[in-house]
């Protein structure tokens, strides 16, 4: 073996230590080095370890949420078929489906030689969780992309939604429609999408109708799940404060909104307005049609496979965040305030 490592570290030009740590998949080794050493072993013909024979053959992780979602495995389909137009075989995870977590599920997907790995609303939106984990993975030499979400102490591509734009399109609708106690209802803080789904609701609100920030915060603001059951507990309490209409982080959360309303005896429209955010298959045949904040699935998808491959060409894109812009698709759930009552004055 040390005969075999001095080969090696003198073929590629680097130290015997560098040569063990990228054959025991140690990290602390620069991703071109990595590659080199793997080079050299192929052109000696010395068999690489079972963990990194099959890296670079075409394999690809794409770790998302639970699919009970409509939006993620509409977003994992878009992500599936442009890797496979590429010649390329996508290993699809979900990080709770069986209790795994994203770490073990990177784990798996390292050992199974990925060539790469794209992360949907992964552990990188979470502002609680530790980035390093993001940095140990590049120091292994496998390129990854991460959606829906952002770190600046991450050193990667990412492809996010303009979320506070999001919030501003919705709130700019229903004002129009002369809605003035607007509610929003959306996931947990620690999350950037929902921080930044809240910025652009509270500027929105304070620009169009001055309501001064701190009341949007502290009574307009509602946390919950991202599920049906979460926007139905979030969309009761705003309810109880008297608003017309509720803007919905998620179009699972809106659905949860319009039950909420329908227990109190409330018709959608008529008596509150409602708003999504996704435009998820078949949301559109809901009862009423839901207007919604439609995500830029396709666009994202097809970036996020784009920034991989040159990720693993070796020849990618600057680090940062590509953001893309979503578009209000008004339907059925939305309307005109009603004035009597005085439910809805400031």
């Amino acid at each position: 073996m040390t005969a075999r490592l001095a080969d090696i570290a003198a073929r590629a030009g680097v130290s015997e230590a560098t040569v063990s740590r990228v054959l025991n998949d140690r990290p602390g080794v620069a991703a071109a080095t990595r590659r080199s050493v793997l080079a050299t072993l192929d052109v000696l013909g010395y068999e690489r370890p079972v963990r990194l024979r099959r890296r670079g053959t075409g394999l690809v992780g794409l770790v998302t949420p639970a699919l009970d979602n409509p939006v993620f495995p509409a977003l994992a389909q878009v992500i599936v078929q442009a890797l496979t137009r590429q010649g390329l075989t996508p290993v699809l995870v979900t990080s709770t489906a069986d209790g795994s977590t994203e770490d073990e599920l990177t784990t798996m997907l390292v050992d199974q030689g990925v060539a790469g790995i794209i992360y949907v609303s992964g552990l990188h939106a979470d502002t609680t969780a530790d980035p390093a984990r993001y940095e140990r993975l590049r120091a292994q030499g496998v390129p990854f992309v991460l959606v829906d979400g952002f770190s600046p102490k991450v050193r990667a591509p990412f492809i996010s939604p303009d979320d506070r734009a999001a919030t501003r399109l919705a709130v700019t609708h229903l004002v129009a429609l002369g809605h003035t106690r607007i509610g929003l209802a959306l996931g947990p803080r620690r999350y950037v999408p929902v921080q930044r789904k809240t910025e652009g609701f509270v500027q929105a609100l304070h620009e169009r109708l001055g309501t001064a920030e701190d009341d949007i915060t502290a009574r307009l603001v509602q946390h919950s799940l991202y599920t049906l059951e979460g926007g139905q507990a979030a969309a009761g309490a705003l309810l109880d404060r008297d608003c017309t209409a509720i803007v919905c982080a998620s179009d699972m959360m809106a659905l949860g909104a319009v039950r909420a309303a329908r227990q109190r005896g409330l018709a959608v429209p008529d008596d509150v307005s409602v708003v999504g955010f996704d435009d998820s298959p078949l949301i559109a045949f809901t009862d009423p049609p839901l207007t919604t904040v439609r995500k830029p699935v396709t666009a994202m998808g097809q970036a996020a496979v784009r920034a991989l491959l040159e990720e693993i060409g070796g020849t990618p894109a600057p680090y940062g965040e590509y953001v893309f812009m979503p578009e209000l698709v008004v339907r059925g759930s939305t309307a005109s305030a009603r004035r009597s009552g005085g439910a809805d004055s400031p």
